[in-house]
């Protein structure tokens, strides 16, 4: 048979090298084609008495294997092929018989027969089912390097791993880390992977397709460890172990505190584990099949994969310009600012390549940003995060400077500074003489029209806003604001945010653009509540308990309830009658001019910050706010805090702020933390109508 996915070589040892290469993918991953396709070479090889053993390498050079492909995903949720349950149940049948040569479990155990033996050379990413193929493997080699990764993130999609990867891990690496991997989704390093027992050797990258053939060879046969008699969990296992008691015990409290009692692959990998400690391998990968089609008839899965997957890969794509010439070139950054905001911008970009001049109002306060950013990056990389290279990266390529007129070598220059109407046109008009007339000219602004700032500079068509989210290096999102601007400078700037690997979403230029006409909304009913005597943990568990990151007072401290009143105070300035009170007015001057509450940074705000201790509620709040008698249900309270963004996301969408589902909802969840369980507001309201029940209407 002709594998259009595979490459089959056999050696004068017998020994196959099966390259996977799907065709028209820069990654692998498992789509209809490759799962018939190794299906059948997995048949083919047990029942081949000339081939004595295989080695399992990829033919991609960046990447193992990445696992399902997303178009398989949404084919299997529209009902265009075979339920997905199934095609994973295949896939999975497939991986079982790769490990056990077809033998029945029994034989295996009593030592009757054993498997061909097969290596697998691990020379780039191996997530969800890439790492799943590799556990079926007898003997895993991963190449040691920066670009090799090993993880099971199908919690992030709502599912869990569907394959056996859950399972292998369990039996390889014991249940704390097997829960860690598959709850958090996260990513280990090969050097970790091999700590955890989740590979058998790291070796130079060059080296692991040669380690992983010099294991067959030493091999006439294989059985896997679950397979052995005697064989028991690492750190022991059971329905009465007590460490497996206390653990789920711990981990579950842990978790259901985090929002994840909405989230059913949370549970459905908990129970998953638990089983998988009391049942054999086949019948654990039984309940893993059950669990996953149960899944699948969730609206977790689709609206996840629809905006996570789908809507944020559109979104990347960005736009051609207009009449189809080629993009402006952005080579060099001028930033002018080097606070916070400003040598974030730096930072990401002179990674992403490009040179920067960080410009400040003083020479001091220029080279105090480039320090600062100098020592996050040591930090980064003395955790293993950055490579060594990075510090010369950013020393080589950012240059601090005081003086406007080097900003005419610029082809970007992004104004970073304080968020005022006033000072940002007085910043804006002092520079705009020193640029060069086919200069892009964009404004960190969170709040401020664009048309408005482009008032202050002679060419607005060069002129657009970018909004960064803090701390810039870590957050993905960028709101772009085309105010005047003409379409080859926002297409320019669209390319710019992708080459420092940000999300772009466009948005119309009203005041606040789209997330912070939703943000301020959400703070002010939460100290609404307060204002009317909920009580403050009760308004912070039960944004906690709905998914959100962090809770809503505990946010205010840490953007600091100063610059919240900063904002509050500037928007009434600037709109005058036209303003709207939120109804959080009274309470947050009481606290900021009355209290002298800043926020964190200030020494404490709706919390206090012992030295020693963790975070709390000031217990002053009650003297100023005293509770109502009778507290409302956290379901109630859970309601009025989700109500109050997603109203304000509606109607952004109505009204064209946004232009469309993909971007209302992904800037949710990227921009603020809306809980990526729902897809984001717009979605979430979908679903609970349920139009949502197709990803298509999402797509």
């Amino acid at each position: 048979m002709e594998y259009s996915t595979l490459k089959i070589d056999l050696d004068a040892d017998r020994i196959a090298t099966v390259s996977i290469d799907v065709p028209g993918r820069s990654m692998n991953v498992w789509n209809g084609a490759l799962i018939d396709e190794f299906g059948h070479w997995v048949e083919r090889f047990i029942a081949d008495p000339e081939v004595r053993g295989a080695v399992i390498v990829s033919g991609k050079p960046n990447a193992f294997h990445t696992g399902a492909d997303i178009d398989l995903l949404l084919e299997g949720n529209e009902g265009h092929a075979d339920p997905l349950d199934q095609v994973i149940a295949r896939l999975s049948a497939s991986l079982r018989a790769l490990e056990s040569g077809g033998r029945p479990a029994a034989d295996l155990l009593r030592g009757k027969s054993a498997a061909k033996p097969v290596a697998v050379a691990i020379e780039g990413l191996a997530l969800g089912g890439g790492l799943e193929l590799a556990l079926a493997c007898h003997y895993r080699v991963a190449a040691d390097g920066r670009g090799v990764a090993l993880g099971l993130p199908e919690v992030q999609l709502g599912l869990l791993p569907g394959a056996g990867g859950l399972q292998r891990v369990l039996r390889l690496s014991g249940l704390k880390v097997a829960a860690d991997l598959c709850l958090d989704g996260r990513q280990v390093s090969a050097q970790q992977a091999l700590k955890y027992g989740l590979v058998n050797e790291v070796v130079p990258a060059e080296a692991a397709r040669a380690a992983a053939q010099r294991w067959v060879k030493a091999n006439t046969q294989a059985v896997q460890p679950w397979d052995r008699a005697g064989y028991e969990i690492p750190g022991g296992a059971g329905p009465f172990d007590s460490r497996a008691v206390l653990f789920f015990t711990a981990e579950n409290a842990k978790r259901q505190s985090g929002g994840n009692q909405h989230q059913p692959a949370v549970r459905a990998i908990l129970s998953c584990l638990y089983q998988g400690m009391i049942l054999p391998l086949d019948g654990a990968l039984a309940f893993d099949a059950k669990s996953f089609k149960s899944l699948m008839r969730t609206a977790v899965p689709r609206n996840m994969i629809g905006t996570l997957f789908v809507g944020r890969k559109r979104l990347r794509s960005g736009v051609p310009p207009a009449d189809g010439a080629p993009r402006q070139a952005i080579r060099t950054v001028g930033v002018v600012g080097a606070g916070l905001m400003g040598s974030g911008i730096a930072l990401v970009s002179a990674m992403s390549g490009m040179n920067v001049m960080l410009l400040d109002r003083e020479q001091a306060l220029a080279e105090r940003g480039k320090d600062g950013i100098v020592q996050r990056v040591a930090e980064r990389v003395k955790r293993g995060a950055l490579e060594p290279t990075a510090l010369d990266v950013v020393n080589s390529r950012i240059a601090p400077i005081s003086d406007l007129a080097k900003l005419g070598d610029a082809d970007l220059v992004i104004e970073a500074v304080y968020e005022d109407s006033n000072i940002k046109a007085q910043v804006i008009r002092d520079i705009h003489p020193h640029l060069r007339p086919d200069a892009i000219f964009p404004s960190n602004t969170s709040t401020l029209p664009i048309r408005q700032l482009a008032a202050h500079t002679a060419r607005p068509e060069r002129f657009l806003g970018l909004h960064f989210f803090s701390p810039v290096d870590r957050m993905s999102l960028v709101e772009v604001i085309p105010g005047a601007a003409d379409t080859d400078v926002v297409a320019a700037a669209l390319d710019y945010v992708g080459r420092i690997k940000k999300t772009p979403i466009i948005v119309s230029d009203v005041r606040g653009f789209y997330t912070n006409r939703i943000m301020p909304v959400y703070l002010a009913e939460a100290m609404r509540m307060v204002s009317e005597g909920v009580n403050p943990a009760l308004i912070e568990n039960a944004a906690l308990q709905f998914g959100m990151p962090i809770g809503p007072l505990a946010l205010i401290d840490e953007t600091a309830l100063t610059l919240n009143y900063q904002l509050m105070e500037t928007t009434r300035r600037d709109l005058g009658d036209a303003y709207v009170p939120l109804g959080h007015e009274a309470m947050l001057e009481k606290m900021v001019r009355e209290l002298g509450r800043q926020g964190r940074r200030g020494g404490g705000g709706f919390y206090e910050y012992p030295e020693k201790a963790a975070k709390r509620i000031w217990p002053a709040l009650r003297e100023h706010f005293p509770w109502m008698p009778t507290q409302p249900s956290v379901e109630d309270v859970e309601s009025r805090l989700v109500y109050s963004q997603l109203l304000p996301a509606l109607r952004c969408l109505a009204e064209g702020i946004v232009r469309d589902v993909e971007s209302a909802d992904l800037a949710a969840i990227l921009g603020w933390g809306f809980p990526a369980w729902t897809g984001g507001p717009i979605t979430h309201i979908r679903t609970w109508a349920g139009s949502s029940s197709r990803l298509k209407r999402i797509a």
